[in-house]
């Protein structure tokens, strides 16, 4: 593939690095600088985005084990901004296949956020976790939102993302694939209107905070609402 970078192989699959996914790391810097961040703050936010990546991989590597199970190889896996993605030779087209193989990526997110919470909770306590007050516990509290966030969005119904292959699975097993695959591109195409309104409205809503605050010149902290998916949890370090 020569638009991506082979970093190895993990239980046997080729593992790529798109070059786009450098803008990434480069952005953490550039960004960091132009904040004001100091060098110390930019090399951890550069670590919280290697443990983005950490995640994301075991994600597509759930995917591709399961689909091993059932005699289905992976090509590769290929990390890129907008997340990762494990190229199998061909889709289950066992209904009930394809639902194990579906799930098996969110459900490597489910485990790891269950053992991050509980390292975290029996130490710090909820409380602690919420309002973190030193680097290492921001970025245990920062993978375990990661974590929960790429549970809820990739669940979310719209084919051909794992949601939408889960409720394709779940159709077939009623309809057929050909049906069901129709109904789950349909879903899909409600679900794409529906979160492009809302990002609008929270857009607008970000944009009418920030030109408020500024007016009125009080200086403010907040999570910014919509970075890239490898800085999911919002966290700034300075």
């Amino acid at each position: 593939m020569k638009s991506s970078l082979k970093l190895g192989t993990v239980a046997g699959i080729p593992l790529f690095l798109h070059w786009t996914f450098f803008l990434i790391p480069a952005w953490t810097v550039l960004s960091g600088l132009m904040g004001g961040s100091s060098l110390v703050g930019i090399g951890v936010n550069l670590l919280f985005t290697a443990g983005v990546f950490g995640t994301v991989v075991l994600h597509e590597l759930g995917h591709a084990l399961a689909a091993r199970r059932y005699g289905i190889q992976t090509q590769d896996i290929i990390l890129m901004p907008i997340g990762g993605v494990a190229r199998l030779e061909r889709i289950p087209r066992n209904p009930f296949q394809e639902l194990v193989v579906a799930l098996a990526g969110p459900a490597v997110n489910v485990v790891l956020a269950a053992v991050l919470l509980a390292i975290a909770i029996p130490t710090l306590g909820a409380a602690g976790l919420l309002a973190p007050g030193n680097i290492a516990v921001e970025l245990l509290a920062g993978m375990i939102a990661v974590n929960l966030i790429m549970i809820a969005f990739n669940l979310l119904p719209a084919f051909p993302m794992d949601g939408g292959r889960v409720l394709r699975s779940l159709l077939s097993m009623k309809w057929g694939h050909l049906r069901a695959t129709r109904a789950a591109v349909k879903v899909a195409r409600i679900m794409a209107i529906t979160i492009a309104i809302a990002l609008t409205i929270a857009n607008r809503a970000s944009v009418s905070f920030w030109s408020s605050a500024i007016r009125n010149r009080k200086e403010t902290f907040s999570f910014p609402l919509f970075q890239s998916p490898w800085n999911a949890a919002a966290i700034s370090f300075r």
